[in-house]
């Protein structure tokens, strides 16, 4: 399967370190392809949220993909059921269940899914230098 690549998005602080923000272009998804988020375990500890909004009149599901990495892996699969026309966040907890070797973890959609997708996290380490 040829996954659609996102990648998560890291709000800037604005001058006084108390907001951060940024602007956000979700992502649609095609429910054949599936979705990969490159990098997912590059950030600050369980600051990964994902935010998938279902637009079809009907219920439907993502799959976090078990991992190739050992031994959370092995815990398989999960599956969490999105109502009809329903936005929900998701943020993980135990990201070594679903981590890939190259950091990315994927998802998978019901049939039926329609939607969006994007994911926000907070920078690990310093901010690079602006030049």
């Amino acid at each position: 399967m040829a996954r659609d690549i996102i990648e998560v998005i890291l709000p800037e602080a604005e001058a006084s370190q108390s907001v951060l923000s940024a602007s956000v272009t979700p992502n649609t998804v095609t429910v054949a392809n599936g979705i990969q988020i490159k990098e997912a375990s590059k950030n600050k500890n369980n600051s990964l949220a994902i935010v998938i909004e279902n637009t079809a009149a009907s219920a439907s599901s993502v799959t976090f993909v078990a991992g190739d990495t050992y031994p959370n892996s092995m815990l398989g699969d999960l599956d969490i059921s999105i109502p009809a026309t329903t936005t929900i966040v998701c943020q993980i907890q135990d990201l070594s269940r679903f981590e890939n070797r190259d950091g990315s973890i994927n998802l998978n959609f019901g049939s039926g899914f329609t939607g969006n997708i994007y994911s926000v996290a907070r920078r690990a380490g310093i901010a690079p230098v602006a030049e």
